[in-house]
Parts: C-alpha cells; sequence; structure tokens
C-alpha cells in the first residue's frame, strides 16, 4: 500500500525554527543572488532542507552583522577570562 506523504496530503506542520546546513553558501551570478542551505525544524518532528535566498545589498549587511556578533563574541571571551 502507498503511503501519502503530508505534503501529499495538503497537510503541513508549522516551522519552528531553521538552522544552516554545514555546506559551502551557493552564489548565482547569472540571478545574482546567494544562497544558504537550510533545515527547517517541524512542529511534528520532521525536518526539511530548503535554501535561504539572499540579494547582494543582504549579504553585505548579514556581514556586517555577523562580524560585529563575532566581535562581541570575542569581547565576551576577554572579559570572562
Amino acid at each position: 500500500m502507498e503511503q501519502k506523504s503530508p505534503a501529499a496530503e495538503g497537510v503541513w506542520a508549522s516551522v519552528t525554527y531553521a538552522t544552516p546546513l554545514k555546506r559551502d553558501a551557493m552564489y548565482n551570478h547569472r540571478a545574482q543572488q546567494a544562497g544558504l542551505g537550510i533545515e527547517l525544524h517541524h512542529t511534528d518532528g520532521r525536518s526539511t532542507e530548503s535554501v535561504l535566498v539572499f540579494t547582494p545589498d543582504q549579504v553585505e549587511l548579514y556581514a556586517i552583522q555577523f562580524a560585529q556578533l563575532i566581535a562581541k563574541r570575542e569581547q565576551a571571551r576577554r572579559e570572562g577570562q
């Protein structure tokens, strides 16, 4: 007997959070978009893979924000020692 997936039945569990996959980010020159593989975690315990797509402006913005987060982490480490 064939088993139907929740998607085939039109039943989707909500996404609770997403985590990055341990893969390299991608860049599509033609579309001028970057992509980061992510795993979506659903309320029913399932997880699915997807891609988070960024424009070049978003990549630059998040690069600045991640640099700031890294600096804050380093500062907290120094202060904690």
